[in-house]
């Protein structure tokens, strides 16, 4: 047996995973409170021996970690036009794993800088301007983040005609990093310069101001953002290894209890005849995270975005019950269900998590009437092709429903012209691997594959109601694409 350590501090929980390297099998899993402003190795400690409870005792030869403690990687960004370059700072950002706090657009204000000194960020991305386009914009812009009061770096990634003016602009007030631009021509994206500094800044910088620069001597890696560990397994699923098949392209919907996450593997290229797209190209490997979208922080946004009428449809309880008890649990974020009416509306509240969330992050048809007839602009991904979806988050791994909250993913016969996937068969990681197999595949890709195809729990295919192939929401079919063994993937 060659046992390995896959930490996941977390902002709440210190989460362990054990995998034995020999058998490619997951030993057992646990948590426990992180202790972050203490010290993190007690939670770290008090998480091992609740593991060791289950594995026996077990001498790790190595042990690898992410973390989103402390708020995780915060960042804010700064771009010149909302649907262009901001919008490419904020793919890189979320492709990094941070967590964007506030995008600016245009010239900063001082108000601006106010608000940056409030939200305290890890990192700030200064973009803006194609290589030998508007410069006005960045220029201005890094006089207004050279005045900014706080100790965090600053990543130039905007015209590079202008970088080297922006550093000297900014000056000896920040840290800088001159990456290449994120979207060096018009309509094209370049993002992969700007996340890699992202996770070299937060391996060198960020681990001690999180605390974590005692936890660094425990582990044999420390430590990525625990989103870009997530990521890193999504994409290890879809595409594979050289040795080992992945599952194809795929949808993935993490509900937390803060924040919603969506990942997609797929290049979500018109599928449609008569369709143009239009916009930035996406990133293949694309991550979004709804904010206000989550089980108890943001629980207040998820009934305004749904709407008390829907949550009580779904739940089965009066609009008046549902008020009463989303106020409760926004008081009370460790609260989890307790009888069959927690549960129907925790039922309710996570499959308009999904929805909402996928909805933000699929792409969407909008109709043109030309000389030659109407035809169809995409904006975004088109998922409507996606085979796989693969969910994860208490709310859907501790239930029996899983199957009926994570339909919710699917097309939305209410909204036609999105394009969500309209049948697609359903994964279940019940026990928070994902991002340890990330973690797990910068140094053994075949075995966290492996693992994953042999944990997640295969749900069978589910058909949207709006599909023309079938007329039932949540009515199964054959599942084509694996061969099941007691619910879990076989290949």
């Amino acid at each position: 047996m060659r046992p390995v350590l896959l930490i996941d501090f977390g902002s709440t929980n210190t989460k362990v995973t054990a995998i034995d390297l020999d058998e490619e099998k997951l030993l057992g899993t646990a948590a426990a409170f992180t202790t972050i402003f203490t010290d993190i190795n007690e939670g770290l400690q008090n998480a091992v021996k609740l593991l060791e409870e289950k594995t026996g005792k077990l001498d790790f030869v190595e042990r690898y970690a992410c973390s989103s403690a402390a708020g995780g990687l915060k960042m804010v960004t700064s771009g010149l036009v909302p649907e262009l370059t901001a919008e490419a700072a904020k793919m890189a950002s979320l492709g990094a794993g941070a967590k964007i706090m506030k995008v600016y657009s245009f010239n900063m204000t001082e108000d601006d800088a106010e608000e940056i000194e409030q939200i305290k960020p890890d990192i700030l991305l200064l973009v803006g301007g194609t290589d030998g386009g508007n410069s006005a914009c960045i220029l201005s812009n890094a006089q207004v983040v050279a005045g900014i009061k706080g100790d965090f770096p600053v990543i130039i990634a905007g015209n590079r005609n202008a970088a080297r003016q922006c550093q000297r602009i900014i000056g000896d007030s920040h840290k800088t990093y001159i990456c290449d631009n994120v979207m060096p021509k018009f309509g094209k994206i370049n993002i992969e310069p700007t996340q890699n500094q992202i996770r070299d800044i937060f391996l060198e910088n960020i681990i001690s101001a999180k605390g974590l620069t005692t936890a660094a001597g425990l582990v044999s890696g420390i430590v990525n953002p625990t989103p870009a560990a997530v990521l890193a397994g999504i994409k290890l699923l879809a595409e594979g290894t050289e040795n080992e098949p992945g599952i194809g392209e795929l949808l993935a919907v993490d509900v937390g209890g803060a924040t919603t996450d969506v990942y997609t593997i797929c290049d979500g290229l018109p599928t449609r005849g008569n369709t143009v797209f239009k916009g930035l190209p996406e990133p293949y490997a694309k991550r979004t995270v709804e904010g206000d979208i989550g089980m108890r922080y943001s629980i207040h946004g998820i009934v305004e975005a749904a709407g008390v009428k829907k949550i009580a449809q779904l739940s089965g309880l009066s609009e008046e019950r549902v008020t009463q008890m989303v106020d409760h649990l926004a008081e009370h974020t460790d609260e989890v269900p307790t009888d069959e009416e927690w549960e129907a509306l925790d039922f309710a509240l996570a499959g308009m998590a999904i929805d909402t969330a996928v909805e933000r992050h699929a792409g969407y048809l909008e109709e043109v009437f030309t000389v030659m007839g109407s035809s169809y602009m995409q904006m975004g991904k088109d998922l409507s092709n996606v085979r796989q979806v693969v969910v994860t988050g208490g709310s859907l791994i501790h239930t029996k429903r899983t199957d009926e909250i994570a339909a919710h993913a699917l097309l939305n016969p209410e909204k036609p012209l999105s394009l969500r996937p309209s049948r697609s068969n359903i994964l279940v990681d019940r026990s928070y691997i994902i991002a340890a197999m990330g973690l797990l595949s910068e140094h053994y890709p075949d075995t966290a594959l492996r693992i994953m195809k042999k944990e997640l729990e295969n749900m069978g295919m589910v058909v949207s109601d709006a599909s023309a192939e079938e007329s039932t929401k949540s009515s199964f079919v054959p599942v084509m694409d694996f061969e099941c063994h007691s619910g879990r993937i076989g290949h």
